[in-house]
């Protein structure tokens, strides 16, 4: 069944100054099964940005919908906004989005704390995830005392303690070292593994090679798409690396 789905979607900016149109997403159609890991991939200024917006519910599209979980997102009204992506969104960022006066564990409560939960619920949810993620050590640490995997994996774990239908991560390795590259990526490998439904935009070739699915935009629509099927990493690698040399050129893929 499809968690996801992404119909027609068009997204037109006017610019302040002269009133010119610019069409970032032209028409996007895609749709994404439960327990599926997607990343998206396209050159600077081909819509991911845009697109992930829209999917965040930080931005509404100009035509199209957006189904998240049977419900279209464009008739949720702008006050309950906020709930729906605490109740079914997960976000991971490049740069954490962690703050520096709370603790590690405050930080990965905050949606439970704004979502009005208990601090024994909140603990419940919070042992197992910090567990797996390997950051038990450092939950009463401050962000600017651990390092930048240390925080992503914190990041992680805030974007999973509220079970979200689907996890948007934005570059989730940018901003980490090769060590702390891979440990992530077979961190998100390890949680779509037991179901979690994960969507990630990136640059990376390497980070887009763990995914089971990569689609590629091109000039604000869904150009082309490669599934993992029996490949392997490398092979994938080598297949999205191909695709993206092919995209740049303007040619055509197979």
């Amino acid at each position: 069944m499809a968690i996801l789905e992404v119909k027609n979607l068009k997204k037109i900016y006017t610019t302040r100054f002269g009133g010119n149109q610019v069409e970032a997403l032209r028409n996007v159609n895609f749709s994404a099964e439960e327990g599926e890991y997607t990343a998206i991939m396209g050159e600077s200024g081909s819509g991911k940005t845009t697109l992930l917006n829209i999917l965040a519910a930080l931005d509404k599209p100009t035509k199209g919908t957006v189904w998240l979980d049977g419900k279209d997102m464009s008739k949720i009204r702008e006050t309950e906004l906020s709930t729906f992506r605490r109740e079914n969104l997960g976000f991971v960022f490049q740069e954490f989005n962690l703050l520096d006066t709370f603790s590690i564990k405050d930080n990965i409560f905050l949606p439970l704390v704004l979502s009005g939960k208990g601090y024994k619920e909140m603990e419940y949810r919070l042992a197992p995830i910090a567990e797996k993620l390997g950051i038990t050590a450092i939950l009463e640490k401050y962000p600017y005392e651990v390092s930048g995997g240390q925080k992503q994996r914190a990041a992680v774990a805030r974007a999973l303690i509220t079970n979200p239908k689907l996890i948007l991560a934005d570059e989730p390795t940018g901003a980490l070292d090769s060590k702390s590259t891979d440990e992530l990526l077979e961190l998100f490998s390890a949680v779509n593994e037991e179901g979690q439904t994960i969507l990630m935009v990136t640059h990376s070739i390497k980070a887009a090679s763990h995914a089971k699915r990569v689609l590629f935009i091109k000039d604000g629509e869904v150009f082309h798409q490669i599934y993992r099927g029996n490949n392997t990493r490398q092979q994938m690698y080598e297949k999205i690396s191909n695709a993206l040399t092919v995209l740049a050129g303007g040619g055509a893929t197979e």
